[in-house]
C-alpha cells in the first residue's frame, strides 16, 4: 500500500522534470533599477523580533532590504510589522509591475480557457509551475501569493487528471487569484463551476436520470474538505443529496465547439425536493438548487471552524490554539465569510504576535526553495533545475494526487531535510542552472559575516552559528550551511 509520504514524494514526478524544459527566462535579479551594492542593516537582537518574525510567517523569504522597507512604514520594529501586514492586504495597492512583466512571458497564463487546448499539457505545465515560483521570488504582494497558495491546497486539483491539464491555467487565474482576498462564498461558487474542478472530482460526469445514482465525488469532497470538515456534522445522507442539488452541470469536450464551457442540462438534473444539512430545499430549482447549497455550507458553524482552523494552523502553528481558531472564526461568521478580514483577526491575536509560536514551523519544500532564493539575493529564472528540487521534495506544484492538498504540519515534511541540504549546497555552489549566488556581496552589503548571518537567521548568531560559518570558511559555503540550519528551515 502507498503511504501518504510516499505519495508527497511520487506526486507529479513522472511529469515535472521532463516538462520544465522550454526556453528560459532571463535571470530575475530582485534589485531591478536598483544598484546591486546597495546595503541593507540586517537585525540587531539576540531574538527573533515581531517584524522579522512576519516577514518571514507571511512571505516567501526575507530578502536583503525588506527589513528596511518595512521599518520605512513605521517608528519601530513592532509598529512596522503591524503596518507592513495591511499594507500587504492591500495587495491591490503595491505596485508590482515588476512581476507582472515577467508573467507576461509566460503567454498560455494569458489565454482565454478555450485557447489553452492548442497548447501541449507539458508547455501549460511548465508555465503554471515557473509563473507561480517566479511571483513567489518576485512578487511585492508577498502575503497575497501566501495565500494564493493556501486556497490552492484548499481547492487542490491535480494536473495530471483528463482535462485538468488544460482547465487548470484558468482555475489558478480566475478561481484561486481572482478570489483570494475576497468573500469565501465568491471563491467557493466560483471553484464549484469551474471546469478544472468538475473534471477533477467528476461533477461533470453527476447525471440524473432512470437507473443512475448520483455521483457523490464533489459532493463528499464539498463538505468534508472546502466547507464544513470531516467533523462537521454532515451525515451520508447530507452527502447524497447535495450530489443531487449539484446534478445537471457539465463541460463541453476538447473536441467540440466552446470547448471548457460548463453548461447547466435541466434534463441531467434531479429536480425533486431535497433536504441538505436538516433544511429543505423544494422541487423545481433547476440550477439555483446549487446555490441554495452553496449558502447552507457557507453559513454553516462548521465551514467558519474548519477555515479557521486552516488558517491558524498555517500562520500560527501546526497545532493551532484553540481560543484563537474560536476567534478567527467569528469574525469569519461576522464578517460574511470576508477572508482580508478573517486573516486581520487572526494577525492580531496574541498567539500569532507573541514569542512562544515564533520560529516554530518548518518551512515546506516550496517556502523553503523560495526563501533560499531571496535570502541569498540570488538571480533565478525558476526554470527546470531549480524547481527539480520540489519534485524531489515531494512539493511538485499542482501535482499532489488526492483532493486534500499538500499538508502543513512538519510530519509530512522531515524526510526532505537531505533534499534541502542539497539544495543549499548546489544553489550558493551555483551549480542551479539559471540561478546566480554573490556570497561576497551578499556579506559586504549586510556589513560583514556578522551580517549576513543575522540576516539570513533573523537574529544575531551565537557561537554554535558563527563557528559552523568559519569551519566553513564563510563565503558560499557559510551561506550553504546556514541556509541548511535549523532556524532557517523554519518560519
Amino acid at each position: 500500500m502507498q503511504t501518504r509520504r510516499g505519495v508527497l514524494i511520487a506526486a507529479g514526478s513522472g511529469c515535472l522534470l521532463a516538462a520544465l524544459g522550454c526556453t528560459p527566462l532571463q535571470l530575475v535579479g530582485w534589485s531591478e533599477g536598483v544598484l546591486l551594492e546597495t546595503p541593507f542593516q540586517p537585525p540587531q537582537g539576540a531574538d527573533v523580533d515581531l517584524l522579522g518574525h512576519v516577514l518571514n510567517r507571511c512571505s516567501f523569504g526575507i530578502r536583503p532590504g525588506d527589513r528596511d522597507s518595512a521599518l520605512d512604514l513605521a517608528h519601530t520594529p513592532e509598529a512596522a510589522a503591524h503596518a507592513w501586514l495591511e499594507s500587504q492586504l492591500r495587495a491591490e495597492d503595491i505596485d508590482d509591475s515588476a512581476s507582472r512583466r515577467l508573467m507576461r512571458r509566460l503567454s498560455t497564463l494569458q489565454e482565454p480557457i478555450g485557447e489553452l487546448y492548442e497548447y501541449h499539457e507539458h508547455v501549460l505545465l511548465n508555465d503554471l509551475v515557473q509563473g507561480q515560483t517566479l511571483l513567489a521570488m518576485t512578487s511585492r504582494r508577498q502575503l497575497y501569493e501566501v495565500v494564493v497558495q493556501f486556497w490552492s491546497d484548499h481547492f487542490n486539483i491535480d494536473i495530471s487528471k483528463a482535462e485538468c491539464a488544460w482547465l487548470k491555467v484558468a482555475d489558478e487565474r480566475e478561481v484561486i487569484r481572482r478570489h483570494a482576498f475576497g468573500r469565501f462564498s465568491d471563491l467557493l461558487r466560483a471553484s464549484a463551476l469551474s471546469p478544472a474542478m468538475l473534471w477533477y472530482l467528476d461533477g461533470r460526469a453527476n447525471r440524473a436520470g432512470a437507473g443512475l445514482r448520483p455521483n457523490e465525488n464533489y459532493a463528499r469532497e464539498l463538505l468534508e474538505l472546502h466547507t464544513l470538515g470531516v467533523h462537521g456534522g454532515y451525515t451520508q445522507h447530507d452527502v447524497m443529496e447535495v450530489a443531487r442539488c449539484l446534478s445537471g452541470w457539465t463541460v463541453r469536450p476538447k473536441n467540440g465547439l466552446r470547448k471548457g464551457a460548463v453548461e447547466f442540462s435541466a434534463d441531467a438534473h434531479d429536480d425533486g425536493a431535497k433536504e441538505v444539512l436538516g433544511a429543505a430545499i423544494p422541487a423545481g430549482g433547476g440550477a439555483s438548487d446549487l446555490d441554495r447549497v452553496l449558502e447552507l455550507v457557507c453559513h454553516h458553524p462548521s465551514t467558519a471552524r474548519h477555515i479557521a482552523a486552516k488558517l491558524c494552523r498555517r500562520f500560527i502553528a501546526d497545532d493551532p490554539p484553540s481560543a484563537a481558531v474560536a476567534a478567527v472564526a467569528a469574525e469569519f461568521t461576522a464578517s460574511g465569510g470576508d477572508i482580508r478580514s478573517t486573516l486581520r483577526a487572526l494577525f492580531r491575536r496574541s498567539e500569532f504576535l507573541g514569542v512562544e509560536h515564533r520560529g516554530t514551523k518548518l518551512k515546506r519544500p516550496f517556502h523553503f526553495l523560495v526563501s533560499a532564493v531571496r535570502a541569498s539575493d540570488a538571480r533565478c529564472d525558476a526554470g527546470r533545475d531549480t524547481t527539480a528540487y520540489l519534485t524531489r521534495m515531494g512539493h511538485a506544484p499542482f501535482q499532489f494526487p488526492t483532493p486534500d492538498g499538500y499538508p502543513d504540519e512538519a510530519a509530512a515534511w522531515r524526510d526532505t531535510l537531505m533534499w534541502r541540504w542539497n539544495l543549499a549546497s548546489a544553489l550558493c555552489g551555483n551549480r542551479i542552472a539559471g540561478c546566480s549566488v554573490d556570497a561576497t556581496a551578499l556579506a559586504r552589503r549586510a556589513g560583514g559575516d556578522d551580517g549576513a548571518m543575522a540576516h539570513l537567521l533573523g537574529r544575531q548568531p551565537d557561537e554554535r552559528e558563527r563557528g559552523a560559518w568559519r569551519a566553513a570558511g564563510g563565503g558560499a559555503r557559510g551561506l550553504a550551511v546556514l541556509l541548511s540550519s535549523p532556524a532557517f528551515q523554519r518560519c
